[in-house]
């Protein structure tokens, strides 16, 4: 590759990032997975668009499964423990159970309805078995669900894609077909060995993290995430499940106390985000647009089987000794949308040379984007038809860290020195800008929020919230109290930075 080529590459790419990302805002606006809009920004770019060519299948099975390894990393580390733990059983039963009923009849559906092999219908109903945690709760956001329900449609989400793609990758094998008794083999040692490596790394992880003290703050959450990555690789290279892996390896990473936490899952969600454009872009790339109008029937009706049949009969099989109520059942089978698994599922029978796996390619890409369009739209209405929500019922308080540009602020901080005039005076005292506020004092290790007769010592740490437009005041006011203290201004002592570096910082 030229250094021109590269720069190509790159203009290619960027603008295809940009464009996602203006997609993810649209999506947002109108209720609907963004991954709707990956897979146009694909097909758009594709052969019949702007004319780029990309038809390497095995290509795209690996650099998919590496996205998947990514976006289930972040996926484990923003979960919370307390949350899964409590739902574990279902959602496990769910991810293992529901999965093998949900593939068993809707390949019984294809067979029959549309007289598919049975090796390809097997395939079909193993590839779109699997729900998907970004589309649903891209859309599911704004509904006011009751706890439960929410955390077990996404603990089950981060489950069972381990299971699905070990049966794909059974049935995608060559030679004769595998028995029951070989599948359940399989699947017990893949999810066995690659749990049990995610949550011993990821242990590992927290250790090192804790001991190793680090010289700069940045190298935190890529430690993070390189524990997630080498979790998901060792298991790939044990022949174990590196999806389940990367994923437990994040939940025990995200539930433990880290240094620059936050910053770890900040740095790890916008490499899922990364994870997720690429994959869908690239898999709207791979797609052929003259072949997909052949696969829209077959498409529907394998939809309407998995929706209207496997699903729900998965979750009266999986869910009675649970104590869900028939409504929430119900809404947990209209809400299991499928997303970026199924479509990266559907290359590994091509990569296998499995004979008619490029058309069960169109078909899934097809049923993936028909039935996200009908399901995403309804979830909010059948929620309220089935009285999950009711109107009025509030809502959980959602908790977020927000960058303080997008507050129009900034956080200063201090620590006030041996000798500072700082030293003694009240927080009042400061005379600080009405839009900066002293929110927190540490001293001595332990955090304090200030009142306004609070008294700064030599040692605290200080934190100050402010305003952009008074940064600057504030700045000038801090140093000229550390000069001159609290009658600074009385004599003279303006804080200007050209006289002195003063303690802000």
């Amino acid at each position: 590759m030229t250094l021109q080529h590269l720069y190509l590459v790159l203009l290619i790419g960027g603008a295809a990032l940009l464009a996602s990302i203006t997609a993810v805002r649209v999506a947002h606006g109108v209720g609907l997975p963004s991954l709707l809009f990956f897979l146009a920004v694909g097909l758009i770019m594709g052969e019949d668009g702007i004319g780029l060519h990309f038809d390497d299948a095995q290509l795209a099975q690996a650099l998919g499964t590496a996205a998947l390894g990514l976006i289930l990393i972040e996926g484990g580390l923003s979960t919370s423990w307390n949350s899964l733990r409590r739902l574990l059983a279902p959602a496990g039963v769910l991810a293992t159970v529901g999965v093998a009923v949900s593939m068993l009849v809707t390949a019984a559906g294809v067979h029959w309805l549309l007289g598919m092999e049975w090796r390809l219908a097997l395939l079909l109903g193993a590839i779109v078995s699997s729900t998907d945690a970004a589309a649903t709760f891209a859309v599911l956001r704004a509904l006011p669900l009751p706890a439960k329900l929410r955390g077990l449609l996404e603990a089950e989400s981060g489950l069972n894609d381990a299971p699905t793609i070990i049966l794909v990758l059974v049935f995608s094998s060559a030679g004769a077909f595998p028995s029951a008794g070989y599948v359940v083999g399989n699947l017990f040692f893949q999810l066995c060995v690659g749990a049990a490596l995610g949550l011993v790394i990821g242990r590992l992880g927290v250790v090192a993290l804790r001991r190793i003290a680090l010289p700069a703050t940045g190298l935190y959450p890529l430690a993070t995430f390189g524990f997630g990555i080498l979790a998901f690789a060792a298991a790939g290279v044990a022949g174990a499940s590196a999806i389940i892996s990367a994923y437990l390896s994040g939940v025990v990473l995200g539930n433990s106390r880290l240094p620059h936490r936050a910053a770890s899952r900040s740095f790890a969600e916008g490499a899922g985000w990364l994870g997720q454009i690429g994959l869908f872009v690239m898999l709207g790339l791979l797609v052929d647009p003259s072949r997909l109008p052949g696969a829209v029937v077959p498409a529907v009706v394998a939809g309407l089987v998995l929706l209207l049949v496997a699903r729900p009969v998965s979750v009266l099989v999986c869910l009675p000794g649970f104590r869900f109520p028939w409504r929430e059942q119900a809404f947990l089978s209209w809400a299991g949308l499928r997303g970026a698994v199924p479509i990266v599922l559907a290359t590994f029978p091509i990569v296998s040379g499995v004979e008619g796996a490029r058309d069960l390619l169109h078909v899934v890409f097809v049923l993936v984007v028909v039935f996200t369009l009908v399901q995403g739209p309804s979830l909010p209405g059948a929620a309220r038809l089935l009285g999950v929500i009711q109107p009025g019922q509030a809502r959980e308080v959602q908790v977020e860290a927000a960058p303080l540009d997008m507050l129009g602020a900034e956080l200063l901080t201090l620590t006030v020195p041996e000798g500072s005039r700082l030293h003694g005076v009240e927080i009042s005292e400061l005379r600080l800008p009405r839009a900066a506020v002293v929110s927190l004092i540490v001293r001595d290790g332990t955090a304090l929020v200030p009142g306004p007769t609070t008294i700064l010592m030599e040692g605290d740490e200080v934190l100050i919230v402010t305003a952009e437009a008074v940064r600057e005041t504030t700045e000038r006011r801090l140093r000229a109290v550390g000069r001159r203290g609290r009658l600074a201004y009385w004599l003279g002592e303006h804080g200007d930075p050209e006289t002195g570096n003063g303690p802000a910082s």
